[in-house]
């Protein structure tokens, strides 16, 4: 669901009929703090248990699928939302005055305003949990083919995929789909690298240029191709720690060896206020000649450990 129950029946004539408060208020769900003591325990001891175990390589995919737990259950809570809305729709269209019709919208819009509700705690605990899968395994949590979007937050941890960002926008209804704020593409390649101390010093240089930019642009929404093996996912956990809202272009893969240069057109067409470039492919290098040519600043970091190119290597001594 894109936009809230309210939003949606501010959109319908509902003259003549009298809309209640929602059935079922916040004292009616589990507090804040009680959810997130629970899960801190239960996450506590479900993976001390898998420790030293032939599972604890495991631990990831396990950690994974008790946050899509909660995700799963809030993304059905919203697909009752968008149904009852359906017939609310539809009521009012066959609106004939009657006593049935009547309580019939009411049924559906209590039920609606019921699923709501349910949904939002559900959210609440899917960010409690992917906070700890984040403190966990160091990495964003996100869905495998849908949005994770948060609406009682303000969307402000929100990690969209991209079709969902495009048809809601289409749809004149980009507001719902994400947060207000500036675009800034993040992009690069998945590198190896010889010795753990030049990974880190990669990973440092990473979220040092992540947080320059963040600070010339304090209301960026973070938008890259949401790889979860390459450098997108330190920009993820990046943007996960920093409260940053995400907008991943996954590759549609029925477009064969042309995905990626479709990718980099759709994340062009934001109007990016920056484009980071780290090392990567020739679809990077497309993507950093399309941006200079649309007059897009680029912060290019495609040099050694993800350092500028411009950058003077250090002389050595003879």
């Amino acid at each position: 669901m894109q936009t809230s129950f309210a939003e949606q029946l501010a959109g319908l004539d509902l003259s003549g009929f009298t809309i209640g408060p929602p059935p079922v208020t916040q004292t009616d769900f589990p507090c804040a703090e009680a959810v997130a003591q629970t899960l801190e325990g239960v996450w506590s001891d479900l993976f001390a248990l898998f420790s030293d175990t032939a599972l604890e390589a495991d631990a990831e995919d396990l950690g994974w699928g008790l946050v899509n737990l909660f995700h799963r259950a809030a993304e059905r809570k919203s697909a009752s939302v968008d149904r009852a809305t359906d017939e609310v729709r539809a009521l009012i269209a066959s609106n004939d005055g009657s006593e049935i019709l009547t309580h019939e919208l009411e049924t559906q819009i209590e039920r609606a305003q019921c699923a709501e509700a349910s949904m939002l705690a559900l959210e609440e605990m899917r960010e409690f949990a992917a906070a700890l899968y984040m403190n966990e395994f160091g990495s964003s949590w996100k869905p495998v083919s849908s949005s994770r979007f948060n609406h009682g937050a303000m969307l402000t941890s929100a990690v969209v995929q991209g079709r969902d960002f495009l048809r809601a926008r289409s749809a004149s209804k980009k507001r719902a789909a994400m947060p207000e704020g500036t675009p800034v593409i993040f992009a690069g390649g998945r590198s190896r690298f010889p010795t753990d101390d030049e990974a880190k010093s990669f990973a440092t240089n990473v979220w040092a240029t992540l947080d320059k930019v963040h600070g010339t642009v304090p209301d960026m929404v973070l938008v890259h191709g949401g790889d979860t093996k390459g450098v997108d996912r330190l920009a993820a956990s990046w943007a996960e720690r920093r409260g940053i809202a995400q907008l991943t272009f996954a590759l549609d893969r029925r477009l064969g060896a042309r995905a990626g240069f479709k990718r980099n057109e759709q994340m062009l067409s934001l109007d990016p206020r920056y484009v980071v470039a780290f090392p990567g492919n020739g679809v990077l290098e497309r993507l950093v000649i399309d941006a200079k040519a649309a007059r897009v600043t680029v912060v290019d970091r495609r040099g050694p450990l993800g350092t500028s190119p411009k950058a003077k290597a250090p002389s050595s001594r003879q």
